[in-house]
């Protein structure tokens, strides 16, 4: 994936439509939440068998709110100035300290509760 390229193609479209002033991180934020929404509709009555074979057309829709989703987060990550790789790989790096594979394995308790029955 190239980010710097999908950053450009993100900002030239809120330069096309003059969006800027309406792409503050609260705003952005909770366009982000709606889209997720979306996203949650589409599984909301699946079974777990049903959420993991989709058809293609409800494929189809999924991948275009993943699309929106990520589109959102990149924007905020831009008004932010964050940088979406080193907070991915920090977060994941505390995820490894905070469940570690000796006492996580096979489960899916809160850390705190993992550690407490080891």
């Amino acid at each position: 994936m190239d980010i710097e390229k999908i950053k450009a193609r993100i900002q030239k479209f809120s330069d096309d439509r003059n969006w800027e002033s309406f792409h503050n991180p609260k705003n952005l934020v909770m366009a982000l939440n709606g889209e997720v929404g979306e996203l949650n509709e589409i599984f909301q009555w699946l079974n777990f068998e049903e959420s993991q074979n989709l058809p293609e057309d409800v494929l189809a829709h999924t991948k275009e709110e993943v699309a929106d989703i990520a589109i959102y987060l990149i924007r905020i990550c831009m008004k932010l100035n964050i940088d979406l790789e080193d907070a991915i790989l920090n977060k994941m790096t505390k995820n490894e300290a905070k469940y570690p594979a000796e006492t996580s394995q096979g489960g899916s308790k809160k850390y705190s509760k993992s550690r407490e029955d080891k």
